[in-house]
């Protein structure tokens, strides 16, 4: 089968559209022959070994896949050959046919775009988590968004507004602030003296909470923007500078700084994950959300679809085509 190999470390440009065995289904496990993949920003950082995990090269990245079940090992008896699905896996999506953990696979009926479902994994997977569990927001808060108009900026734009907050939505350009509009949120800013306007949009109360996956000067003008009781979600760090954060401001300030790392909850907090997944496909089916999809590309040309995003250039989600 053909894939997307990383054969050592370094630029986007060095992966390679090769040929390697194909999976093979063991206990607990299903084989996905591709119809749609999600390219993610994290996808890119690992494979320049900028990512928190590094594994053994050579490899194949990418985590989402929507296609037909092939094949299915010993163990799995809620899936069929044939059947229609998406899952998650910490590695191999980038491939023609994928191997994943039942435990990570969910129905896809037919006639739902798979294009769209692959932003309902890990993207809109990540706000949602962050949202609901880490942050707990509440009807009537006001929600921040950094990156608004990248994929899970959008998503959390569309999950606050699902949710019932009050939307900031924070993005560089006229163009992707005209786009977090038409995607629900109520306020668009840029990111010129950020904490001020924040503070301005919200009365001078500050942000109930921030959805941050800027990192740098964006989260420290929005360390000193929050509101008494506050939550500040640390998503991630596309600036590229992971910040030096003054803990006296969350003392006198009265607000919590909170991790959000998807991809570990959804292996320790299975079920709960999958009761996520099942509300996203349910808000999804009653067009409460509408994850906005950008391009395709063919597989063969992911390094160019990991560059579009890579250098800012994506809004919503990317998706490969094998």
């Amino acid at each position: 089968m053909k894939a997307i190999i990383c054969k050592e470390y370094g630029s986007i440009d060095n992966l390679v559209y090769g040929d390697m065995d194909e999976p093979v289904a063991g206990e607990n496990e299903v084989v996905i022959e591709a119809e749609s993949i999600g390219v993610n920003f994290p996808d890119g950082l690992l494979v320049q070994g900028l990512y928190q995990a590094k594994p053994q090269v050579p490899f194949v990245p990418g985590m989402e896949v929507v296609g037909h079940i092939v094949s299915i090992g010993s163990g799995v008896s809620n899936f069929k050959v044939g059947d229609r699905v998406a899952a998650i896996a910490q590695l191999g999506c980038y491939a023609e046919k994928v191997l994943a953990n039942k435990a990570t696979v969910m129905p896809v009926p037919d006639g739902v775009n798979a294009d769209a479902v692959t932003a309902l994994l890990c993207g809109f997977g990540t706000s949602h988590y962050g949202l609901k569990q880490r942050a707990q927001l509440a009807e009537g808060e006001t929600l921040v968004v950094t990156g608004a108009a990248g994929l899970t900026g959008l998503a959390a734009v569309q999950i606050g507004k699902a949710m019932g907050a009050k939307v900031i939505a924070i993005a560089s350009t006229e163009e992707k602030r005209k786009i977090v509009l038409e995607n629900g949120a109520d306020i668009a800013l840029g990111y010129e003296n950020l904490k001020d306007n924040i503070k301005e949009a919200t009365g001078g109360k500050g942000a109930d909470v921030v959805f941050d996956v800027v990192g740098g000067e964006v989260f420290d003008a929005c360390s000193r923007a929050m509101a008494w009781n506050g939550r500040l979600l640390v998503v991630g760090f596309t600036s590229g500078t992971i910040p030096k954060f003054p803990v006296n401001l969350a003392l006198v300030k009265g607000y919590s700084v909170v991790g959000v790392f998807w991809g570990t909850f959804t292996r320790t907090e299975q079920s709960v994950y999958a009761e996520n997944m099942a509300e996203l496909m349910d808000w999804y089916g009653a067009g409460k959300i509408k994850p906005y999809v950008e391009d395709t590309f063919a597989l063969s040309d992911a390094a160019s679809a990991l560059n579009h995003i890579h250098d800012r250039k994506a809004v919503g989600k990317i998706v490969l085509k094998p």
